[in-house]
């Protein structure tokens, strides 16, 4: 009957040992492989028989402990990064979107020359089509000037027969003043003295009858008051143009601005004077510009009277309150070449600080993070000082075209000469 050897057991007649079982959570570090190779060599027994196997202590454990720990630490410096970063974010959404001085609301804005005849006429002449470029004093339209042309030439008529009946009135009087009390009495004296001034006063009145008629005559035609573009053109040569009537429209081309509806949160960072950037929709490159005024006053529903007098105050939801919008005017500064300007367009406009208030590192990083972070708790933000200016440093441009101004009166011996040459000559016709 057979024996059965222990696997650990030394073998008789010199046979080699059996190989030791091999667990399989046991690993053999690669730095360690030599000297374990050393060691089994030098312990075996004279005969080949190696006595049994001891166990090798092993740094795995530590490794793995520093391991685990690292990625621990790891994990939460990722998440407080991640903290740290969606804090960030949400300040700088919040200072955007709830303190930062902007708005989506704004417009281009612009002046319109509406342009009335001050002669009432039929139109012969349209000079113009629909937005085509005119400088200030080209003719738009021409009102058929036959009946003010009659009428300056019977002015001028008039004018020559009252400074002759002036002229002769006048040599009379004086006449009369050189002669004694024995050739005239001081009845016909008056008589003649209130013939004079008579002839004097038609003659001025007739000088100024053709003025009036030589201006109508110019007015005839019909100029642009602005430099700007002719839009909405509804007119055609043939109508009739009223007096006092719009006809044509030109829009002042140097008059652009653009008005910002600031939600009153936001008005706190609005003073006149700051830079601003105006985005208008559909173009990439901004308009600059600075604040120029800020409106005073808005429509208020709940000052109308209803019915007997009485306020009329609107009801409203104490947990929806909408913020008044203020319009705020922002003067354009520089446009880009390839931005047209149109009046009615969509713009977005931020406020920048100005360049005049230069900020340092801890002003910017107060003015970034702090202040809306306090802006979030209720805080607030100081206003600044002498935002809207109450008084103004300097007196506005004043804003005149040329108008017309009535010519001197000329004497009457310079339009009929001749008829008083003296008390010897004898009068002459001009």
């Amino acid at each position: 009957m057979e024996a059965t050897l222990p696997c650990n057991a030394t073998p008789v007649h010199g046979e080699p040992p059996a190989p030791a079982p091999i667990d399989a959570t046991d690993t053999v570090d690669s730095s360690n492989m030599s000297e374990t190779v050393a060691r089994d060599t030098s312990d075996r027994a004279p005969g080949g028989v190696r006595p049994p196997a001891q166990a090798v202590p092993s740094a795995k454990p530590e490794r793995k402990a520093a391991h685990r720990f690292v990625l621990g630490a790891g994990k939460h410096l990722a998440t407080l990064g991640i903290a740290l970063v969606a804090v960030l974010i949400s300040v700088a959404t919040w200072q955007h979107y709830v303190t930062a001085p902007w708005t989506r609301n704004g417009s281009v804005r612009v002046q319109v020359a509406n342009v009335a005849p001050q002669v009432p006429g039929k139109i012969v002449e349209l000079r113009v089509a629909d937005n085509q470029f005119v400088h200030k004093g080209d003719v738009l339209y021409v009102i058929d000037p036959f009946d003010f042309e009659v009428a300056v030439r019977v002015g001028k008529a008039l004018l020559d027969q009252r400074a002759a009946d002036l002229e002769v009135k006048q040599a009379e009087f004086d006449r009369r003043q050189h002669l004694s009390n024995l050739a005239t009495t001081p009845e016909q004296q008056q008589i003649f003295a209130g013939n004079a001034a008579q002839a004097k006063a038609a003659y001025e009145a007739a000088a100024h009858q053709l003025a009036q008629a030589e201006l109508n005559l110019k007015r005839t035609s019909v100029t642009s008051p602005v430099e700007g573009y002719v839009t909405n053109l509804l007119l055609r040569a043939g109508d009739y143009a009223v007096t006092g009537v719009s006809n044509i429209s030109v829009i002042d081309s140097n008059s652009f601005w653009i008005d910002g509806y600031f939600e009153e949160t936001k008005m706190a960072g609005v003073c006149v004077g700051d830079r601003a950037e105006a985005q208008l929709v559909g173009y990439a490159k901004p308009l600059q510009g600075h604040v120029k005024t800020v409106t005073r006053g808005v429509s208020v529903s709940n000052a109308a009277s209803g019915t007997q007098g009485l306020p009329n105050v609107d009801p409203i939801y104490t947990w929806v309150r909408l913020a008044q919008r203020v319009p705020v005017r922002i003067a354009i500064d520089t446009v880009p070449p390839d931005v047209p300007l149109i009046s009615g367009m969509t713009a977005t406009v931020t406020i920048r600080q100005p360049s005049s208030e230069p900020q340092s590192r801890l002003e910017r990083f107060r003015t970034t993070f702090l202040d809306p972070v306090a802006d979030l708790f209720g805080a607030g933000r100081p206003p600044r000082t002498n935002c809207l200016q109450a008084i103004s440093p300097q007196r506005p441009e004043v804003e005149a075209v040329p108008y017309s101004r009535e010519p001197a009166v000329p004497p009457a011996a310079t339009i009929a000469p001749g008829l008083t040459p003296g008390l010897d000559a004898s009068p002459r016709l001009p």
